[in-house]
């Protein structure tokens, strides 16, 4: 199976990561608490269309190296980093979702657009998942703090009830089913513990507000109105407003994961966008 390294001080860990297709590269970052098997409904799509898709598992994730700990994002864009520079890519469109958001910001700050054409935010974590007093719209430090807790006293219980709010599954029972939502409870409570928690922990407290002037790259916003994990309001209209050169989807009643429930949606934006 393939796997680029990443050697740093203290640590040597393997990404794993899969290469199919043909012409301009597209990363596909995945969200928490899955790993780059989530991207299924988009993976074909984009190969079929006429690109080279590469999608990797987050550290702590799927089947890359879970070292305890690590989990910052400036580590993780490393990883990403390492990809890029290891496959030798240039031209690539980066696409993050949900806490994969981060990554692109991240990558952008510390590396720079050189090797990037564009980004996609989708379901994305951008620019702050927390509510501040200048955050009024983010979700209560409580609710982060429950699930923390949940997550260190029955990670698996917690994750067993998770993806239903995740999909909305009581609005979308026609696209969600309920092997659905084993297929990812089996992907979620296969990870890592430690690095559950511990990406839970970047996700909400990292704030990327100051770094959207890093994004100079044209970029697709894709989020929807009835996302329940990272409300719209904190996220992706606060990201609409804060990148420069952006072209902004809103996905009527779209959850969090819409790149199951909307995949034809989102599929077609993401298509348009990188033939753009």
């Amino acid at each position: 199976m393939p796997y680029i390294t990443n050697k740093r001080e203290k640590e040597t860990v393997d990404i794993f990561y899969e290469d199919y297709g043909e012409g301009q590269p597209v990363i596909l970052i995945h969200g928490w608490p899955l790993s780059s098997k989530a991207w299924e409904q988009q993976r074909w799509k984009i190969i079929e269309e006429g690109f080279r898709c590469i999608s990797y598992d987050r550290r702590g994730f799927g089947r890359s190296s879970a070292p305890w700990d690590s989990y910052d994002y400036s580590t993780l864009a490393s990883d990403l980093a390492e990809l890029i520079n290891q496959l030798e890519l240039k031209d690539v469109v980066l696409v993050g979702f949900s806490m994969g958001g981060g990554e692109v910001v991240r990558y952008l700050t510390d590396f720079g657009s050189d090797k990037i054409a564009k980004a996609a935010l989708i379901s994305s974590i951008i620019p702050l998942v927390k509510q501040k007093d200048d955050n009024p719209d983010g979700v209560p430090e409580e609710d982060i703090q429950g699930i923390l807790d949940a997550l260190q006293s029955n990670r698996v219980a917690f994750l067993n009830d998770f993806h239903k709010n995740f999909y909305n599954y009581e609005d979308n029972k026609d696209t969600v089913k309920l092997q659905n939502l084993g297929y990812d409870f089996n992907i979620a409570s296969s990870a890592s513990p430690r690095a559950t928690i511990q990406a839970a922990i970047a996700w909400a407290d990292t704030d990327f507000r100051s770094e959207l002037k890093n994004v100079i790259v044209p970029t697709l916003i894709v989020h929807g109105n009835a996302d329940n994990i990272v409300p719209i309001e904190t996220a992706g209209n606060q990201a609409a407003k804060g990148i420069k050169d952006n072209t902004f989807k809103v996905v009527k009643d779209g959850p969090h994961g819409l790149n199951l429930t909307h995949a034809k949606e989102l599929n077609t934006y993401l298509i348009d966008f990188l033939k753009s």
